[in-house]
């Protein structure tokens, strides 16, 4: 005892686990009474146990293991947690229970396993038992059989799953323990019980005798459909009220289930698949094909005892199939065919679904082998087509088998209708379409007036099965024209079709339709037969929001219909019988006559034919008095038009009576049950009248009570017919005028366009204007109805004709046909027929494709065109394919047989050739547009392969895929693609590209489909492994589908569905589905009728049931009780939903008005930045998205609650944009009257409106733009600045829209942006709308990169973030943009930033490509304007700016002169920022404080100053349109004086329109023309000269390639170019203006315009050349001739490195500089040679010898050694003073060459004395101790290097530079630092002046540049200068020379800000504008003239405003004594 009173102590749940078996016994006790009592399934205490359980069922101890099961079973029956222990507690049951000898044990085990599938375990429980079945031990298999027995009979076969089961069965009725095969045998007498025949199939091959057994058993079983009697947790509570009901006496739902319940397994689905096409015979393909016929069936048999497995592996059948078809259609053995038959009949039935992509091949073939008579072989093809119908449907196979009907043999017509006969009875109503009956019944209805008997009762028996299946509403308005003995036969087949799909179709229907919606009864009476189909009857799914009934009630949801909707019915249903009234035979005239006399009085019918006419008159009037008494269903219609008929009829000659005879037709149509056979009789008398003057509109309103009697589209088909039948034009016009209005009246449906095109065609081609004046009319009536498409018809008519049809439509543009007012009342068609048409709301649109004439192209396409697409070469491939496009091109529409193009294409689809492949995908997405819907029948062989592609590794080729497979779901709806296994195949690929892109396909598609079809559950688990995906794009799509899929298969099937994942991946799939059931969207409304009151007012049908008004109270029930899955549309919590949902109908508009007053925005102290907080502190989602998903929408409701009214916040978070409108206007309303509160909540009211602006409506876009505009003015106002949060959360997605389409919208967005600029820096802006310039959307680049120009423009480079540089860097990569727009965006900006900051620009852009770098030369050139060194506007941000704004408030409302002082106090900003100080140089700055000091002044002149900024206007280029008005005579008056003139004349010259060009030409040259006047062009002649040679290069590019133009334009143009320059070259002083840069391109143009081929074509071409070779020379001669020589220099070496430049050019430049040579000996003394031999220089360093002897010509290395040998003729030894300008003389052999020259000419001339000779040798000396002399200095420069030794560095650098005064230490100093070349130099420079005594110079840095200047110390510059040969003085003229160069480069050169020489040596390296970039030059030069010119016009102003330009030259010159020293005190030293 001493041990039990240890263990008792211990805790329930330890003793459980004691090794005692008592203790362990006691402790299952224990909690057994602890499991009774809890009595919450959620305590704490069960988790406790979790572990234990299995324990408890595993006990090796007998006894105690009982107890432990009673204890397990108690808990898993009531803890919250035991579903936990599923698996191991089984599988512990399975293998320690089931074993047990007690059978008490036993019942324990299995009860167990039962309860834990009703906790909802089913599957795992299944699982287990199903691996005990493997078990060797048999009592546990057959404890395991037993226990899914049990299940199976209570829970039902919904939720055991049979199909493992009966996998398995065979093999247990094989077992050798009778145990077990008994009990297999009694489950699967369960199983049958569920499925019943489905069971048959598997389980054929076992035992015959067991099989005899269960055949017995089967027998016995109760008929009725079995029941669960058990339920899971989940369907207790509808168990429960199941039963209330049913004690109520209603079983609607259990019938629901029933129905439900029964098919719910198919056989099918049972068995396993089997693959035969390895298997079949090797030779197949070659036997099929062999003579005899022996061998052919040997490989039919062997395919036939293949395809009788049930169940076949899909493959690729195609060929297969081919063969059968073939054997079926050609074979000319009758027993082949039939076995071929029987072939295809195994093979549909094993593929079902997948055979549907073969089914439109051989359904025609099998429908025409009908003729065969054999009974074997016609039903062997019976069975075949009927097994192949199974697996398409009816749509599909339409077009062929209508193909067939009109067949000539009775026996195929008799199969045919036979086999729609027996298809008919597969249709429910839904899929019977209305669309589909009409073709039908049309060709049936044919057939049943045929000859042979045979035909006829198939008719018969068809229309009978179309009859019964849809209902005599549907069928009656194709059967008006049928006698009532048919109708009758009709009537009777149909009363003995059995359906398929149970005998009341429509209530079929109708269950499936209202099942899921819980509680309903079933609909009573005739209103459940007659509504299911107006409610909803094409959909079989759920029903999501029921759409508006036709009849104009409100929605239902099965509620019994609303009175005016009964009464809709039943006016239709009346109609049925009044049509079939009014069907009559034809009558003899005789009966007429009886018929007549009995209602007329006698002296009418006697008078009828007097011949006098007053008596006919009067006997007319008799007869309508009659008539208009007559009643309705006495009136003989037909015998009373028989006697107006009657002599002389129509052909009555007095107007008055037949104005009378047409008045009495139109009243019988009007009165009396008007037949057909009525019209007939009159109609063409009308149509003869209908001309007539005064007949004619009597004529006309007789047709259109015909019409109105017989319906419009009868009657005018045969008013058409008969008025084309004759030749007068009149009736012809007046005929299609009527239609017109008829039209219009009537409406359009049931119009037969085709009929009418060849009519209106003909009346287009009549010869009176009058008839096709009417075509045309009608065609634009049409155009109404029809839309576009109706143009296609008459695309091949005349060009002339076209653009007035054209026009006719173009003015119904956008005009909605008008409602049809006539034709509604008796034969209300359109009403009915719409009623079904659920499935095409577009019914007119559809019909016009079908009306499309459509060519047949399966002649074309021949076996040879197959096999050449399938040809191992892929050129002749390609040519196939060229060939396949060119047919579909040609016939533009086409019948959808194409033979076997879909095949030869399929093949295509994986070709190796990626071009091919694409080629493939454009003639498919072509085939769609030409095939149109019929395209369908090919989704599954040809659409499903184009999804393949869509994993191809290609982006291009995806693309192109994707753009196919959109264009096929346009033309076939997304139905076919879904059905079937073939998209959930595709998705089962692990190919990432497929998988993210068919993901975001479906995505994209699912949420506009109202249904789907049930095989998209077939996806699911596929999308599931996509969810868990390697690849973060397809898990991401995959994630993004998710909520669309649940939209259509709803969270239960999707949940069921993660029940085969792994236990991991299950939590996190199940996670996902939690999320995406939060976001899942409603599924799309039907698409609602026009109601005679549209539900919601102007609301569109899209939002009607979610927009009702109030006042309509029974539409809002819809929503009362909104689905909560349903409610969430964008942004809708189904709470709020619920809440206002049940709201609705009981708020009052008072209420309404109390709750709206108050303000809008509360004001919660602290919130924003309570807000901010989270955010920063990530406690909130961070606003930062590509679209908008549910939990951001779901955020902002929550933080708008406590800020934002309830009544606005419900608006504002409305599914219906006309909500937002209204809260919007409400924002607007109180914006100024609430300031502080629209600030206090303005970050969530950005947030808001981020949302609209991924709203698809433009209206809520437009109001949501007007009122940023708004807010921001305000903002502004109240100086308000938007903090980062603000800004990062609302910047980035205004920019998405500057992307818009819409002009509007973009222009909003901008004015947005610029007012943004007022309330939040720019310079933090430039980065958003950097990013902006990434988008994909084009328009958005471009405007941003606008946006980006307008900044800098408006607020300097400062804005420019993160630096200058890297923005301009990538705003510079989008010059090479594919967008036109974009480049040109991209270059404005550029250009815009060199406007502001000059040259600098092409530093900070880096390298561009050399194409991008000519666009922006270009540009720059293009539109000339002054550098401002501060910008024009604002500079400062916020603070300083509002302040200046507020200031000058009244200066800036005066005009648009601004203050001086703010002008001052940005420029201040400016150079206190410290960018800004690095972009103006010192020496360009202004004097601020003195400018100031002199504020007075300047503000008194400030209106000159404005006036003058006009002159920006006339500048040259910036006007980008290619007109430029021409100069005005006045033009002087608003000039102030010649050069603005002249500015603008000049600019006028390179405009792009030939003949302002000319004027301007014209103008210059009268100005030249004239010596006194011709001064006044100096200084403008390089601004002339650029628009010249712009001018030029715009004709060699542009003008010259333009056909347009007339090439006499041009040679004018020439000739005024070439006449002009020659006077300019003429006038020397003007000529030597010219600069380098300049000439070159002038010479550049000049030269490409002699080589002009195309000139020489021209008649006068030739005397252009000549002119221009005249103007070549005097350039050459009149130019500055240094500037020129240099120039062509240039152009060599250009046209040297070009590649594209031909040798010609080359060599003409030679020539020009063979001609200067020439010239060299009179003009060498005005040259300036250490320019001309700098060029050399730069010439042979980029040409060395080698490299110029590799050239082709010799001429250039001879040119060159020509032009060096003159020059040193001409200069001898002093040539080698003139190497001044080049830096480094080793760079080129220049130096060396000229020495050798020097030699050579001494040796010759032996006249040179000895010391130079020895001076030429030391020369070479120097080089070879270069080496020596380059260690030596590394070694100082080591020095200085060191902390330690630099003094002592510096000391030797200074004695080294005084010993050898031309040593070169620049390269050592190149590579160094900015900082350390100003050090050694400053170190150098305190050593000079310590020697020489002068005292310390201060060392600081801020000397400035022009004393840096002057101190530089610069031996290297004096170097060959002072050593000269004859050791002369140098004269004054270096010095003057040196000192042009300084000043060119202090003061001309004034805009270069940036360029800084480096100090070392500004004196060696004089600044020659280096011609390469001759575009610098050229500026630099505009501005000079510019400026100048500014300079000249504000004399007036105070000095300091000049340029400064001025200023540093004069300091330049006080320089010159200064360095005139400097020189001397070197050369002494140097001696």
């Amino acid at each position: 005892m001493g041990d039990d009173s240890e263990w008792m102590k211990l805790p329930v749940d330890q003793k459980c686990e004691h090794k005692l078996w008592k203790a362990r016994l006691n402790g299952y006790e224990e909690a057994l009474k602890i499991f009774q009592k809890i009595k919450d399934e959620k305590n704490p205490e069960w988790s406790k146990f979790l572990g234990l359980i299995k324990k408890f069922v595993t006990d090796s101890n007998a006894v105690v293991q009982l107890k432990g099961l009673e204890a397990a079973l108690v808990y898993v029956e009531n803890a919250h947690v035991a579903g936990k222990t599923t698996g191991e507690v089984v599988s512990g049951v399975v293998s320690k229970v089931f074993n047990q000898p007690k059978a008490k044990a036993k019942e324990l085990g299995i009860e167990i396993c039962l309860m834990y599938i009703e906790i909802e375990k089913g599957e795992a429980v299944q699982e287990e038992l199903l691996k005990g079945l493997d078990n060797k031990n048999p009592k546990i298999i057959v404890a395991c059989i037993e226990t899914l027995r049990k299940a199976l009979s209570e829970f039902g076969s919904k939720i055991i799953l049979l199909k493992p089961i009966i996998k398995v069965l065979p093999k247990l009725f094989e077992s050798r323990e009778k145990a077990v095969r008994d009990e297999a045998k009694l489950i699967a007498v369960e199983i049958y019980r569920w499925i019943r025949d489905a069971l048959r199939p598997p389980l054929q091959n076992i035992n015959s005798v067991q099989l005899k057994e269960l055949e017995e058993e089967w027998v016995k079983l109760p008929t009725g459909a079995p029941k669960p009697t058990r339920f899971l947790r989940s369907q207790q509570e509808l168990e429960a009220k199941l039963e209330q009901q049913q004690s109520a006496g209603g079983d609607a739902e259990g019938g629901g289930d029933d129905g439900d319940e029964v098919p719910q397994i198919d056989a099918y689905e049972l068995l396993e698949a089997v693959e035969i096409l390895s298997k079949l015979p090797k030779d197949f393909y070659d036997k099929i094909e062999a003579k005899k016929w022996q061998e052919r069936k040997e490989a039919l048999e062997a395919v036939e005892v293949l395809v009788k497995n049930p169940k076949l592996e899909a493959g690729d059948y195609a060929d297969l199939v081919k063969a059968l078809k073939k054997v079926v259609g050609k074979d000319t053995n009758v027993m082949l065919v039939a076995l071929a038959a029987k072939c295809l009949t195994g093979l549909a039935v094993g593929l079902r679904k997948k055979f549907g992509q073969y089914a439109g091949h051989v359904v025609p073939t099998i429908l025409e082998k009908f003729k065969e008579k054999k009974p074997q072989v016609v039903q062997a093809l019976q069975e075949a087509i009927d097994a192949i119908f199974l697996t398409t449907t009816l749509q599909n196979i339409s077009e062929d088998v209508l193909a067939v009907m009109d067949n000539k043999n009775p026996t195929i017509k008799q199969q045919t209708s036979l086999f729609i006969a027996r298809s008919f009875r597969h249709c429910t109503a839904s899929t019977l379409p209305k669309s589909l009956l009409k073709p039908f019944c049309a060709a049936l209805l044919k057939h049943i007036n045929d000859s042979a008997p045979e035909v006829r009762d198939a008719a018969f028996e068809a229309l009978g099965t179309a009859l019964k299946v849809v209902g005599e509403k549907a069928v009656n308005p194709f059967l008006v024209d049928v006698d009532k003995l048919k109708l009758d036969k009709i009537k009777e087949c149909s009363e003995k079709v059995e359906l398929v799909h149970g005998k009341k179709a429509g209530l079929a229907a109708e269950k499936k339709e209202f099942k899921p919606v819980p509680g309903r009864t079933a609909a009573s009476g005739a209103a459940g037969d007659k509504d299911t189909k107006d409610i909803s009857a094409p959909r079989p799914g759920p029903l999501k929001k029921a759409p508006a009934t036709k009849a104009g009630g409100p929605p239902k949801k099965g509620k019994p219909t609303a009175p005016g909707g009964t009464g809709s019915a039943g006016t239709k249903s009346k109609k049925g019988l009044e049509t079939k009234e009014i069907v009559e035979p034809e009558l003899s005239v005789k009966v007429c006559e009886e018929k007549a006399s009995t209602v007329l009085p006698a002296t009418c019918i006697q008078l009828l034919d007097s011949s006098n006419w007053k008596e006919r008159l009067a006997c007319m009037e008799e007869f309508q008095k009659a008539v208009e008494l007559m009643d309705r269903t006495e009136m003989p219609c037909q015998a009373l038009v028989r006697m107006l008929a009657k002599k002389p009829g129509w052909k009555e000659t007095n107007f008055q009576v037949m104005q009378m005879k047409l008045h009495i037709v139109a009243l019988i149509a009007q009165k009396g049950n008007f037949s057909k056979t009525s019209a007939q009789i009159v109609l063409d008398g009308l149509v003869d009248k209908i001309g007539d003057v005064k007949c004619g509109n009597n004529a006309k309103e007789a047709m259109t009570a015909i019409a109105e009697a017989c319906m419009l589209p009868w009657t005018a088909e045969q008013v058409m017919s008969m008025a084309f039948s004759q030749k007068n034009p009149k009736n012809q016009s007046e005929t299609l005028n009527w239609l017109s209005n008829a039209i219009k009246e009537f409406g359009f449906s049931g119009l037969n366009v085709k009929a009418f095109i060849s009519n209106v065609k003909t009346a287009l081609a009549a010869t009176n204007p009058a008839v096709r004046t009417s075509a045309i009319t009608l065609l634009g009536v049409m155009y109404l109805y029809v839309g576009p498409s109706l143009r296609m018809f008459f695309e091949d008519e005349k060009p002339a004709l076209l653009s007035q049809i054209d026009a006719e439509f173009e003015k119904m543009q956008g005009q909605s046909p008008p409602a049809p007012t006539r034709g509604i009342s008796k034969h209300s068609t359109s009403g009915a027929d719409e009623g079904e048409d659920g499935d095409e709301p577009d019914d007119g649109g559809n019909d016009v494709v079908d009306l499309l004439p459509r060519t047949e192209i399966s002649d074309k396409i021949t076996s040879e065109l197959v096999s050449k697409i399938g040809d191992k070469n892929w050129k002749i491939r390609k040519e196939g394919l060229d060939e396949v496009a060119g047919i579909i091109n040609e016939a533009k529409f086409i019948q959808p047989n194409i033979g076997e193009l879909p095949t030869a294409l399929k093949g295509r689809l994986n070709d190796s050739n990626k071009i091919l492949v694409q080629q493939t995908l454009n003639i498919l997405q072509q085939l769609a547009v030409a095939m149109g819907p019929n395209i369908k029948q090919h989704v599954k062989n040809l659409g499903i392969p184009i999804i393949t592609v869509l994993g191809d590794s290609k982006n291009n080729v995806r693309a192109a895929a994707l753009a196919t497979v959109n264009a096929w779901a346009e033309q076939t709806g997304m139905k076919e693609w879904l059905e079937g296994e073939d998209l959930s195949e595709e998705l089962k690929k692990e190919n990432p590209f497929l998988r993210q892109e068919l993901l975001g396909w479906l995505a994209e598609k699912l949420p506009t489909l109202r249904s789907t079809p049930t095989d998209l559950i077939l996806c699911v688990p596929h999308l599931y492994s996509c969810l868990e995906d390697r690849n973060g794009d397809v898990r991401k799509k995959a994630q993004d589908a998710l909520p669309f899929f649940m939209m259509h298969l709803g969270y239960e099937k999707m949940a069921k569905a993660t029940g085969k994942l792994k236990p991991t991946s299950k939590d996190q799939v199940l996670a996902m589905l939690e999320k995406a059931k939060a976001n899942m969207p409603a599924k799309p409304a039907a698409p609602a009728k026009t109601t005679s009151k549209p539900v919601g007012g102007s609301a569109p049908a899209k939002f009607q049931p979610a927009s009702a008004p109030v006042e309509d109270s029974v539409s809002s029930t819809v929503e009362s009780k909104p689905d909560p899955k349903k409610a969430k549309a964008l942004g809708i919590s189904s709470k709020a939903k619920s809440a206002q949902g049940k709201k609705m109908p009981s708020k009052t508009s008072l209420k309404e008005d109390e709750d709206k007053s108050g303000p809008i925005f509360i004001v919660v102290p602290n919130g924003k930045e309570q807000r901010m907080k989270d955010e920063k502190g990530l406690k909130v989602l961070k606003w930062n998205f590509t679209t908008p998903r549910d939990e951001y929408i779901e955020q902002l409701k929550t933080q708008m609650s406590s800020c934002v009214a309830k009544w606005l916040q419900d608006e504002m978070f409305h599914s219906d944009f006309q909500h937002h409108n209204k809260a919007l206007a409400v924002m607007v309303d109180h914006l100024e009257s609430e300031k502080e509160g629209v600030i206090g909540c303005l970050d969530l009211i950005l947030k808001w409106l981020t949302l609209r602006f991924f709203d698809t409506n433009t209206s809520v876009l437009m109001k949501a733009l007007e009122y940023l505009k708004l807010l921001f003015t305000l903002l502004s106002e109240e100086e308000y600045h938007l903090t980062e949060n603000e800004a990062s959360s609302f910047i980035p997605y205004l920019i998405l829209k500057v992307g818009e389409p819409k002009d509007v919208i973009r222009k909003d967005v901008r004015a947005i942006l610029n007012r943004m600029c007022l309330v939040y820096p720019a310079s933090k802006m430039f980065p958003f709308i950097m990013e902006g310039t990434k988008s994909k959307n084009s328009k958005q680049r471009a405007e941003c990169l606008e946006e980006l120009g307008c900044l800098v423009e408006s607020y300097g480079m400062n804005v420019c973030q993160p630096t200058p540089g890297k923005a301009l860097k990538e705003i510079a990569i989008h010059i090479g943009d594919r967008d036109n727009a974009v480049r040109n965006a991209a270059l404005n900006t550029i250009v815009t930033v060199y406007n502001v900051h000059g040259d600098q620009v092409f530093k900070l852009i880096g390298t561009l490509s050399e194409k991008d770098m000519s666009m922006l030369e270009e540009r720059i050139k293009r539109s000339a304007k002054r550098p401002s060194a501060a910008p024009v506007k604002q500079v400062e941000e916020k603070p300083q700016r509002t302040q200046n704004i507020s200031s000058n408030a009244n200066m800036l409302r005066k005009g648009p002169a601004e203050d001086m002082s703010s002008k001052l106090n940005q420029a201040r900003s400016m150079s206190g920022h410290p960018e800004a100080a690095q972009m103006v140089r010192r020496e360009f700055q202004l004097d601020l404080d003195e400018i100031e000091n002199d504020n007075g002044t300047v503000r008194c002149e400030m209106p000159e100053l404005v006036q003058h900024k006009l002159d920006d206007i006339f500048e040259p280029v910036l006007i980008p349109e290619p007109k430029i008005r021409a100069v005005s005579p006045h033009f002087d008056d608003m000039h102030s004086n010649t050069a603005s003139t002249i500015n603008f004349i000049i600019s006028q010259v390179a405009s792009g329109d030939i003949n302002t060009s000319i004027q301007a030409l014209t103008q210059i040259d009268e100005v030249l023309r004239q010596e006194d006047k011709a001064e006044a062009m100096s200084g403008h002649i390089d601004q002339f000269l650029i628009a010249t040679f712009m001018q030029l290069r715009l004709i060699y590019n542009t003008h010259m390639a333009d056909e347009k133009l007339e090439k006499d334009e041009i040679i004018k143009l020439y000739s005024c170019i070439i006449g002009n320059m020659i006077s300019l070259f003429q006038i020397e002083s003007l000529a030597r203006e010219a600069s380098t840069g300049v000439l070159k391109d002038l010479m550049h143009g000049l030269i490409t315009l002699m080589l002009d081929s195309r000139i020489e074509d021209l008649e006068e071409g030739q005397q252009v050349i000549r002119s221009v070779n005249l103007l070549v020379v005097k350039v050459l001669e009149k130019s500055d001739q240094t500037n020129i020589l240099s120039a062509l220099l240039v152009l060599l070496q250009d046209s040297l490195l070009a590649t594209a430049s031909s040798p010609k050019f080359s060599e003409l430049v030679m020539k020009c500089l063979w001609r200067m040579v020439r010239l060299l000996p009179d003009t060498i003394n005005s040259i300036n040679l250490d320019r001309i031999l700098l060029d050399i220089h730069i010439f042979m360093k980029v040409f060395p010898k080698e490299k110029l002897k590799q050239c082709k010509s010799e001429f250039p290395i001879r040119t060159l050694k020509t032009l060096l040998h003159t020059l040193c003729k001409l200069k001898g030894p002093k040539i080698l003073d003139h190497l001044t300008m080049i830096d480094n003389k080793n760079e080129s052999e220049l130096e060396a060459h000229l020495c050798r020259m020097m030699k050579h000419s001494m040796d010759q001339t032996g006249s040179k004395s000895d010391k130079e000779t020895e001076k030429g040798a030391s020369r070479i000396d120097e080089k070879s101790s270069k080496a020596k002399v380059n260690d030596f200095l590394a070694e100082i420069f080591k020095k200085i290097g060191s902390k330690e030794n630099t003094k002592e560095g510096l000391a030797e650098l200074y004695e080294y530079k005084k010993k050898y005064s031309d040593a070169d230490i620049e390269p050592f100093l190149k590579n160094s630092s900015q900082f350390f070349q100003s050090y050694v130099e400053r170190g150098l420079r305190v050593i000079e002046m310590e020697r020489e005594g002068k005292g310390r110079i201060p060392t600081s840095t801020g000397i400035s540049p022009q004393m840096e200047v002057t101190c530089v110390p610069a031996p290297t510059s004096t170097v060959s200068s002072i050593g000269n040969t004859n050791g002369e003085e140098v004269g004054p003229s270096v010095y003057l020379e040196r000192l042009k160069i300084l000043r060119q480069r202090c003061g001309l050169d004034n805009t270069k800000q940036d360029e800084r020489p480096p100090l070392t040596s500004l004196l060696s390296k004089p600044a020659v504008p280096t011609v390469a970039s001759s575009t610098d030059m050229l500026h630099s030069k505009l501005c000079q003239l510019r400026e100048s010119r500014e300079q000249h016009q504000h004399s007036d102003l105070d000095s300091n405003q000049t340029s400064s330009s001025t200023v540093t030259t004069s300091s330049s010159t006080a320089n010159i004594d200064d360095l005139k020293k400097r020189l001397e005190r070197i050369k002494s030293s140097r001696k």
